[in-house]
């Protein structure tokens, strides 16, 4: 029960302090790079079989305090544009420290990036929670947000497909983060009721670096009220969260570059002496901005093999691809392999079996579902031992999985 309410507090947490953080994304002001010069990154996790190859700027290692970024003294501001507010950072980690809750402090990452859209990423340690921002002159808009997700996937496309700026039935804006006018009293209201208004434009923030100035925007809903702080060429720098009397801040502390995003997961393989006996292998597997998944994940389950020793079987011959991969709406996860899965292979109907078995494993534990669905370059999975139906998946099954010990 404690932990469910743990749990239930930083999701709770991080929905409020992301009322407007899209700012924090998005490109180093030390370390200025173009945004990609593709629109929409094609992951083909969402649902869409196209090989786009991988687009990433890569920042030069380092770190830096928002005090490295500019200075502490901006006696003219900005207002005739919202972007000067959300600059984009590529293969950046912003660390944001907390008062008044553990779950104040978060990380932010930015999955992927186009010219106008970004994907974040935002990690409190109790919870993970993804949005897309679109990011024009005139506004920044939420387009996109989902909570509990622990897989990456690019979500740049779906995103795109949900029109311009949300409109209420009763002609009031839903959504917005920040838009034109940036002045005093420019004042909209959200999907949810709540009012959301610039309420200072040359606003005084104490941060840990130093005080600086930035355009104070207010958020009064039905229960609370979040301040949030952004500062012209480097984004949000501090959000504050009242309640009931209680007050809950985050304050941007480090803006590291080159740093990615790390998951550890779980890659499959049938034992060499009992096809029955399935082992896996944990791996610390690095994302930087725009990496797109299923290459990363091909690529991983190949080399971590290597870390198997002599317990274990390969399942990824040296040429097999991945062609496409996502969770569908259905809730079962669709991995299409190229047909060199099935010409390289050498194994009997058991360890093929086997096989199956720790794919199915390996990509369903990775988007935490049951099913998963094999095909062959777009075909139905057919070999001289397995044919699959139409229809047909795997269940997955890794309750009785052994770790391989080094």
């Amino acid at each position: 029960m404690m932990l469910n309410l743990k749990r239930m507090i930083a999701v709770v947490l991080s929905v409020a302090c992301l009322f407007a953080f899209s700012a924090c994304d998005i490109m180093s002001p030390r370390n200025p790079q173009p945004s990609p010069s593709v629109e929409l990154l094609d992951e083909s996790d969402n649902q869409m079989d196209q090989n786009t190859d991988n687009i990433k700027e890569n920042s030069d290692d380092g770190s830096a305090t928002p005090d490295d970024e500019r200075d502490n003294t901006e006696d003219s501001p900005n207002l005739d544009s919202v972007k000067e507010y959300f600059p984009i950072y590529m293969d950046t980690r912003l660390v944001y420290e907390g008062k008044g809750n553990e779950y104040a402090y978060f990380n932010v990452y930015t999955d992927y990036a186009s010219e106008s859209l970004v994907q974040q990423r935002i990690d409190n340690g109790g919870t993970q929670t993804v949005r897309v921002i679109e990011i024009d002159d005139n506004a920044i808009v939420q387009k996109l947000f989902r909570g509990e997700v622990y897989y990456r996937e690019n979500l740049l496309r779906l995103a795109s497909t949900a029109g311009g700026i949300s409109v209420a039935d009763d002609g009031t804006n839903a959504d917005i983060l920040l838009k034109v006018p940036i002045k005093v009293g420019n004042q909209w209201t959200l999907a949810d009721g709540s009012t959301r208004s610039i309420t200072n434009v040359d606003a005084e923030v104490e941060t840990l670096h130093g005080n600086r100035k930035a355009v104070e925007v207010t958020t009064v809903g039905k229960h609370g009220t979040t301040l949030d702080y952004y500062s012209e060429g480097i984004g949000l720098v501090k959000t504050i969260y009242r309640t009931e009397g209680s007050e809950v801040s985050s304050t941007l502390s480090q803006i590291e570059e080159g740093v990615p995003f790390v998951q550890l997961v779980n890659f499959y393989f049938p034992s060499v002496d009992d096809s029955d006996a399935i082992y896996y292998v944990s791996r610390e597997v690095p994302y930087y901005t725009n990496d797109i998944t299923r290459i990363k994940l091909e690529t991983e389950y190949r080399d971590a093999y290597d870390q198997g020793g002599e317990k274990i079987s390969t399942v990824f011959s040296e040429n097999t691809k991945i062609n496409s991969l996502y969770l569908n709406e259905d809730g079962m996860v669709y991995i299409d392999l190229s047909g060199d899965y099935l010409t390289e292979m050498n194994a009997g109907a058991g360890y093929e079996s086997a096989m199956l078995q720790c794919i199915a494993n390996t990509f369903g534990g990775y988007y935490n579902v049951e099913r998963v669905y094999i095909t062959i370059d777009g075909e139905l999975y057919t070999s001289g031992h397995i044919s699959l139906e139409k229809g047909e998946y795997i269940e997955v099954k890794i309750e009785d999985a052994k770790s391989v010990k080094m």
